[in-house]
């Protein structure tokens, strides 16, 4: 099942792994929506820099650092996903414990890895 993904950090250089994760979620026939600081296209996904209400979020996948997080606490949880996905680096045990009161699935794993070994 193919699975509606919000990238949350996303970015249109090449170098970083939110990049990568979205041509790869693509490239597995996921839909994906982007949110990031600058506009920009990658692999036909536009990033907004205004946040949007998003429906049917499946997955989140975060790629900013926990002190980054903190003021998307409330965005996140009033979109109701299913999932967080906290990439490597975006550790935060103070938001898995707001995702828990609120029944939101998280786990701390690496999009891409997922991606590759068919656990998304």
């Amino acid at each position: 099942m193919k699975k509606k993904t919000l990238v949350i950090g996303a970015s249109t250089n090449p170098s970083r792994y939110s990049y990568l994760a979205i041509n790869r979620l693509v490239a597995h026939g996921h839909e994906v929506v982007a949110f990031g600081l600058r506009k920009g296209t990658v692999a036909g996904v536009e990033i907004d820099t205004e946040l949007q209400n998003y429906k049917d979020i499946d997955t989140i996948t975060l790629y900013l650092n926990p002190q980054n997080q903190v003021k998307y606490y409330e965005y996140i949880i009033s979109l109701n996903p299913k999932r967080v996905i906290f990439n490597p680096g975006t550790e935060n045990p103070e938001f898995y414990s707001i995702l828990k009161e609120h029944s939101i699935e998280f786990e701390q794993a690496c999009t891409l890895v997922l991606l590759n070994i068919n656990q998304y």
